[in-house]
């Protein structure tokens, strides 16, 4: 039991270490999708715009996200916006803005399919009745489209969550970098302890992401009934 390499775990504050870790990464995913979820309302609005030109700039704004990886991105502002803009962002900060800059578009598409998939018999129900533009998108329009954006929007949260392992790589000190250092300052004493410490992240980010795959899973089967 002496080289059991669990042991590393609870050896000090180390695994108070790796709670504070992932903390870290729920949070920056968590403010992140706050303001994904409000920009991203409201490039989906406008995405649904008639205009060529603005549908020109949204597309290009989208194709962008999708191709670029999250990880140059990543690089491009925590260092591109010290060198060439003299700005220096903290590791947390410019994550937030990375992965808003990706959540707001994928927000923004996910927002423009829910408002077309709206069957255009609704808008002419409501205008039938007598009733406003803004009243048709306040109460027939907006309430249709929540339900089917929420299935989306909590699997975006889990990706989101998931991608935050990437920060480690600009300096954030998140669960992989605190299970890296306890790992280092165990090499000689516990060869093993890798294993234990990686497979103890493994299972804290199954027990956020997990919950959030089977409300995503719940809400789908309830909007399709």
């Amino acid at each position: 039991m002496q080289d059991l390499g669990i042991r590393v775990l609870f050896q000090g504050n180390n695994f108070l270490r790796l709670c504070q870790g992932i903390w870290v990464s729920l949070r920056i995913a968590l403010i992140a999708m706050i303001f994904s979820i409000v920009l991203g309302v409201l490039l989906g609005i406008i995405m649904t715009s008639k205009n060529k030109i603005i549908k020109a700039v949204c597309r290009i704004y989208l194709e962008v996200v999708r191709i670029m990886p999250q990880l140059v991105l990543l690089f491009l502002v925590y260092f591109g916006a010290a060198k060439h803009m003299g700005i220096n962002f903290s590791g947390e900060l410019a994550a937030i803005i990375v992965f808003t800059f990706w959540g707001t578009a994928e927000m923004g598409d996910l927002v423009r399919s829910a408002l077309i998939s709206v069957p255009s018999h609704q808008y002419e129900s409501g205008f039938a009745l007598a009733m406003t533009k803004l009243q048709v998108f306040t109460h027939i329009i907006i309430p249709q489209t929540i339900r089917r954006l929420i299935p989306s929007a909590v699997n975006l949260l889990t990706r989101m969550i998931k991608t935050t392992s990437l920060v480690v790589l600009i300096g954030v000190v998140e669960v992989v970098k605190v299970g890296k250092q306890i790992i280092d300052a165990n090499r000689y004493t516990t060869p093993d302890a890798a294993l234990w410490v990686y497979g103890t992240i493994f299972v804290m980010y199954f027990v956020i992401c997990f919950p959030f795959s089977k409300l995503a899973e719940v809400l789908e089967r309830r909007l399709k009934d």
